[in-house]
């Protein structure tokens, strides 16, 4: 079956599946196309969240995912396009909760993909110490995979002031 299929494209089975050989001109140009690609949505460790989470100028949407959840990889681009939409507005970033599972545990994630909404604490009044020293709010937690108009009909309710979006 599939050497009659491969020789209705005019191909043998060897050839086919042979190895395809490209120049190191041919190879350098798709290295730079993938490097071209500029990501909205940057990849973090949790070192550089911990960072994040006190060097505040924009709110905050974290997508905790891992490579082998399927649902985290079909909601990949949608992230990443609603963080270009809402570049400037808001900072998207992506957590590998394989690659720091510590930062996963801490942060509570226990299905994939999880969507945190955090932004800047600010203390309305004299409250307890722990609160004053507080450095981030959780506005909102999601747990499966959204469609980029529903990433930013949250962002837009939780950060702005939109309406409550129905999901």
């Amino acid at each position: 079956m599939k050497a009659t299929f491969l020789s209705m494209l005019g191909l043998s089975v060897a050839s086919a599946f042979a190895p395809v050989q490209l120049s190191p001109r041919q190879s350098l140009s798709l290295f730079m196309a993938e490097e071209a690609e500029a990501k909205e949505a940057k990849l973090v460790s949790g070192e550089e969240l911990e960072v994040m989470l006190t060097e505040w100028d924009e709110p905050l949407v974290l997508d905790a995912y891992a490579t082998w959840c399927g649902p985290c990889l079909l909601m990949a681009p949608e992230f990443e396009a609603a963080a270009q939409e809402l570049k400037g507005k808001v900072r998207f970033v992506k957590l590998d909760t394989d690659k720091d599972e510590a930062m996963a545990a801490r942060l509570n994630i226990m299905g994939l993909p999880t969507l945190l909404f955090l932004d800047k604490f600010e203390p309305k009044d004299e409250g307890p110490e722990e609160e004053q020293n507080a450095k981030a709010v959780l506005k909102g937690r999601i747990e499966g995979a959204l469609r980029k108009s529903n990433i930013i009909d949250l962002c837009e309710y939780y950060f702005f002031d939109g309406p409550e979006p129905k999901l």
